[in-house]
């Protein structure tokens, strides 16, 4: 039996190989047999999160091509792309997304693809089955499936668990429902129900070390109590428009500017212009260190564009410098187009 590095107990040398950034590993895995399996063992996210060499990626899915996830490291300014997600669904989307475990979760949702001869959205407009991906073994896997089917619900990671709330059944009725999943258990659980509904999709933040559910249109939020035991609602008279969230802290672009999102009648203060993502739709925005990304969309017919343009661009802003400016990264390599979903995943 070969030890990993000659001279060194395994155990010191896997915190050494835990060190090595996550987009070294394929190479990595060519030196030996041994390496190769110390790089796809269960203990090495546990073991990069004990030496502090845990990295956040991006994870990012477009419209095209369906069903594939793309990984973007903001040390290297590279993009990787995943294997196609197995689901038989096709162009999922209104689904959640999150990362806990130091594995992508893909949970509910359903099919964007329109059958043209009578507009149905392929007859799957919200499922309860729920995908994890893991970016060591590089596979796929179906995990547990939700209590109950939904899309356009809120969705996030929560204290090392996934928590899932509101959003629309298949029969596209509004629904109160909350649930958690344990990852290690592989299993789902009941929450509280919603104090409200609303016709309109809802989305899932961490704010403050609390869960908050926002729905469109709406001013009031609904936040997770108690451990779990509870939602309290509460009115901060936010701006609507595509939030992101950096450093705890929320952001939201809305009428062409960038606003820290304050409460307690503390006035939002402006951050930067976003002027030129107002002929931009559909693209994603999420916060990932001290940055504000915004990922792809189409650009639609006008002026001066006669056809619609899937966009790959990605453009950040350093929010928390003194002079905020947007600047571009490396665009997506494979995917464009609307950004059906985004979420870091923390490896």
């Amino acid at each position: 039996m070969h030890c990993l590095i000659e001279g060194l107990p395994d155990e010191v040398a896997l915190q050494c190989l835990a060190r090595v950034p996550f987009f070294s590993h394929p190479y990595m895995q060519l030196v030996c047999r041994e390496w190769r399996t110390a790089l796809r063992s269960a203990d090495l996210f546990k073991v990069r999160l004990e030496v502090g060499a845990s990295e956040e990626l991006l994870c990012v899915l477009a419209f095209e091509p369906e069903n594939t996830w793309q990984l973007y490291d903001p040390a290297t300014d590279r993009w990787i792309t995943l294997p196609i997600m197995p689901s038989e669904i096709r162009h999922l989307a209104r689904f959640g997304v999150a990362s806990v475990a130091g594995k992508l979760f893909v949970i509910g949702g359903g099919s964007d693809r329109v059958d043209p001869s009578t507009g149905d959205h392929d007859r799957i407009f919200a499922t309860n089955e729920v995908w994890s991906y893991d970016p060591i073994m590089k596979e796929w896997a179906r995990r547990a499936p939700m209590l109950v089917p939904r899309a356009m619900f809120a969705c996030c990671a929560f204290d090392g668990k996934i928590v899932v709330a509101g959003g629309f059944t298949n029969c596209r009725k509004s629904i109160s429902k909350a649930e958690i999943y344990d990852p290690e258990a592989d299993l789902w659980q009941p929450l509280p129900d919603l104090r409200h509904t609303h016709s309109s999709a809802c989305s899932g933040q961490v704010i403050g070390g609390r869960m908050h559910v926002l729905h469109k249109g709406l001013s009031t939020v609904q936040i997770l109590e108690d451990g779990g035991q509870s939602w309290a609602v509460e009115d901060y008279g936010w701006l609507q428009g595509p939030m992101a969230i950096v450093r705890g802290e929320p952001y939201v672009l809305s009428n062409g500017l960038i606003m820290k999102q304050q409460r307690e009648n503390v006035p939002d203060r402006t951050v930067s212009s976003a002027s030129e993502f107002q002929s931009r739709i559909g693209f994603g925005m999420i916060g990932l260190g001290d940055e504000i990304y915004v990922i792809g969309g189409v650009i639609g017919p006008g002026p001066r564009n006669q056809c619609i343009k899937q966009l790959s661009d990605v453009d950040v802003l350093t929010v928390r410098s003194d002079r905020p400016a947007w600047h571009p990264v490396a665009p997506m390599t494979h995917c464009r187009g609307s950004i059906l979903g985004c979420a870091l995943l923390r490896i």
